[in-house]
């Protein structure tokens, strides 16, 4: 009996999570469907390994996924897969910044609105190519594990969207490295985000490096694992310095330090 292979059957809300099917003879082609996408696996070793994410504020509970199986001779296989996502539990966190970034101005919305779309086109571009083969890293040589990844946040008092990332304590002026190997899709700043850069790793995985003070890459360039990028600072909404590392994996807000810990693909 075929089934499909997965690391993590139950999986938390925010979590990366790695799929992985045994090769066969004659077995040409493995993709699922995966947030409107049509995601393909690809091949490692005698495996077959995708990687797909699960948003922080998906619906807790069973879902179920069409995994394809397409073959030399030219059979097609359909299997329904079964994903139980688990509901985690997310603290609110009261934070104080400029009122300029809660009562925006006209012209600060205006501006706002166009980098929000700008952004979410990003994110809804699937790149049908892989730029990494290695485990992602984090991009702050020492750090741990960061804070605050999916904390419902209150701004002066103003409810605002969850925290879709992880904050890691950087002063400013220290050194931000790509987790992996990608293409640079934006780099500039925002008034959210302050000085920013996206990278689009491929299969529609996407890093982001906010607050930076300095930027070192340029649109269109493509960076290794461990390059510099930039310069930690406190540019756009913060509190003080940081850097908030973002993950968004076919749509799906995802704690980065999830993707680190699925190693290498």
């Amino acid at each position: 009996m075929w089934s499909l292979l997965v690391t993590a059957w139950a999986v938390a809300q925010g979590q990366a999570l790695q799929l992985s099917y045994p090769t066969e003879p004659g077995l040409a082609a493995v993709s699922v469907g995966w947030s409107g996408h049509d995601v393909p696996f690809f091949r490692r070793g005698d495996q077959w390994i995708a990687t797909v994410g699960i948003d922080l504020d998906s619906r807790p509970g069973d879902h179920a996924v069409n995994v394809t199986f397409r073959y030399d001779d030219g059979r097609t296989r359909v299997v329904n897969e079964p994903v139980i996502v688990r509901a985690e539990q997310y603290p609110t966190t009261q934070l104080q910044v400029e009122d300029r970034y809660v009562a925006l101005s006209p012209e600060d919305q205006a501006r706002a609105d166009r980098e929000g779309a700008e952004t979410t086109a990003i994110y809804d571009t699937f790149t049908p190519e892989r730029y990494w083969s290695e485990a992602f890293e984090i991009p702050v040589r020492g750090a741990k594990d960061g804070r605050n990844f999916g904390h419902r946040r209150v701004f002066n008092g103003q409810p605002r969207a969850p925290h879709s990332g992880a904050d890691l304590r950087a002063a400013t002026g220290t050194p931000i490295y790509a987790a992996n190997r990608g293409r640079v899709v934006l780099a500039k700043d925002l008034f959210y985000s302050g000085n920013a850069v996206f990278i689009d790793h491929g299969y529609a995985l996407y890093t982001t490096y906010l607050h930076l003070s300095k930027i070192d890459v340029a649109v269109g360039e493509i960076v290794e694992r461990g390059q510099q990028l930039g310069l930690a600072g406190a540019t756009g909404r913060v509190t003080g310095p940081h850097l908030h590392w973002g993950v968004r994996l076919l749509d799906a807000r995802v704690d980065p330090f999830s993707l680190v810990r699925l190693g290498a693909p």
